[in-house]
């Protein structure tokens, strides 16, 4: 069976990897179901622990064998099998884990005999510990150095990102409060800075124009961004064994990457073509790649700030006379969770 690249394929991907060629794949990118009950179109997620697990080691053995000896595996996943695979994949089946990045959100169900859970693990393996493609200057963010102090030392390229993903707004005066605790952790840009290994990408919810209707786990570009940026040149191709919403396709095709998906779903796949429909090489991604810059603390940063944007800074706006300070809103809400996170 032969596959064509730059399109998806609507079949199983345990097929549509074995009519892949050995070693013809640079960059794979998978967020398989999660085996907690989601309501998908076709598949059930519901499987026995040993029956998921089982499925996991084929569909992963299949991917390493299209991979290059140089390539690399992204894999996202939930709590409850992130050991597990993550055992399975370095410990059975030969990849080597590079970085183990927390990618923090907000947006979901709210948990009352619990702490609400806030992130997915995403995994990055590699098949040559030594040789594989990540391209540092690709996925840069704004040092301290250079947002804070203006340190004339800073590297003008920025430093690279932690592997806690976050990127958040500048801390607003009235910011929601709770006993002393930030509402939402999001508001906090201390707490997850853009260069650890917790990566902050708001989940894509339903009121945001990012959002496809039509599925209920998508990924933001900007996320996917970052890792086809960082892992991947122009001219490779990128697999997605679990097209989804289609998102890691849309932004392979729009930073100028072959790449090729399997979709379970035929109402999915033909969703995915439809975007892809709409997408042409050197579209923007969609959202902000890196945070937003909190006011600086010193003049020779705030220059630096204005020099590097091009705007002034804002004028300091005045109360009216008499008017109260405004005094922090105190909340007794808990935090958000999604369900799900996945392309």
């Amino acid at each position: 069976m032969n596959v064509g690249l730059d399109r998806i394929h609507n079949m199983d991907c345990l097929d549509g990897l074995a009519g892949l060629p050995e070693g013809s794949v640079d960059l794979a990118f998978a967020d398989p179901p999660f085996n907690i009950g989601y309501d998908y179109d076709v598949y059930d997620d519901r499987k026995a622990a040993d029956e998921y697990l089982g499925w996991s080691r084929w569909w992963i053995a299949a991917v390493r064998r299209v991979l290059k000896p140089h390539g690399g595996f992204w894999l996202a996943i939930g709590d409850e099998y992130a050991a597990e695979l993550k055992v399975l994949c370095t410990r059975e089946l030969g990849f080597h884990c590079r970085s183990w990045v927390v990618w923090f959100y907000t947006f979901g169900v709210h948990c009352l005999q619990k702490f609400t859970r806030s992130h997915a693990h995403l995994f990055h393996f590699v098949m040559d510990p030594k040789h594989f493609t990540f391209n540092s200057l690709a996925v840069r963010v704004p040092s301290a150095r250079q947002l804070v102090y203006g340190d004339k030392r800073a590297a003008p390229e920025g430093r690279m990102p932690d592997d806690t993903w976050m990127i958040t707004p500048a801390l607003p005066p009235d910011t929601p409060m709770f006993d002393g605790f930030v509402v939402r952790p999001q508001d906090i840009p201390s707490r997850f800075p853009p260069h650890s290994d917790t990566w902050y990408f708001s989940r894509v919810a339903g009121t945001f124009g990012e959002r496809r209707g039509w599925h209920g786990c998508q990924m933001p570009e900007q996320l996917l961004g970052r890792i086809i940026r960082a892992c991947s040149n122009e001219g490779d191709v990128v697999l997605d064994p679990f097209g989804g919403s289609g998102t890691t396709l849309a932004v392979a095709k729009k930073l100028r990457r072959r790449f090729v998906g399997f979709e379970l779903s035929n109402e999915y796949a033909r969703k995915i073509e439809e975007r892809l429909g709409h997408v042409m090489p050197g579209d923007r991604l969609v959202g902000p790649e890196n945070p937003e810059r909190s006011a600086p603390r010193t003049k020779d940063a705030r220059r630096a700030r204005q020099a590097t944007s091009g705007h002034a800074p804002t004028a300091k706006r005045s109360r009216a006379p008499g008017r109260k300070p405004r005094q922090p809103r105190r909340q007794s809400g808990g935090n958000d969770l999604v369900q799900r996170a996945a392309v």
